[in-house]
């Protein structure tokens, strides 16, 4: 996820302090991830030195000034072109996943057991994601079924390589 794009475009609804973007993003996207503040002011820093955001104004108090910033015109093009790109897709030619597999079965150790454990905490994720599904939001069902699919796929791949594994055995063992 771009930081940099999603403040710029949470700024076009209006001009905001650092404070206000943390917490806007935050209740949309950060569920599982928060912004740590410094992560929103040196991304404004650098939005601010590209000139994609300007400051609107300056508010002094008992800490430090309050910064308010607003999105320029060529901020709002660059969120513009931002969300015209497709993302590319991942395909998960290298995972970590695999890589342990083979691992295991290379130095003799049981990779059945290790597809085991990982379909185990698979399906311990997937509960505990069917769960905030269920008391969410729109946004979040939407996000955990993101999620979930992804999921799935994986423990379709686990089953696969399960019953596969005899022949991986004898070609990683060569």
């Amino acid at each position: 996820m771009s930081i940099g794009h999603t403040l710029l475009a949470l700024l076009e609804s209006g001009p905001r302090h650092g404070y206000d973007l943390k917490r806007a993003f935050d209740e949309r996207f950060g569920h599982d991830r928060p912004l740590h503040y410094g992560q929103v002011y040196s991304t404004m820093s650098r939005l601010l030195k590209n000139g994609l955001v300007e400051v609107d104004g300056i508010e002094q108090g008992g800490g430090p000034d309050r910064k308010r910033y607003a999105i320029t015109d060529a901020g709002v093009t660059d969120v513009g072109h931002w969300l015209a790109q497709p993302e590319k897709p991942e395909p998960y030619l290298q995972s970590t996943l695999y890589t342990k597999v083979v691992l295991a079965l290379m130095t003799g150790r049981d990779a059945g057991t290790l597809l085991d454990v990982q379909r185990s905490e698979h399906l311990r994720l997937m509960r505990e994601l069917t769960q905030r599904k269920r008391t969410g939001d729109l946004a979040d069902q939407l996000i955990c079924d993101h999620a979930l699919f992804h999921l799935e796929a994986d423990l379709r791949w686990l089953e696969l390589t399960a019953a596969r594994l005899g022949a991986l055995a004898k070609e990683v063992t060569r």
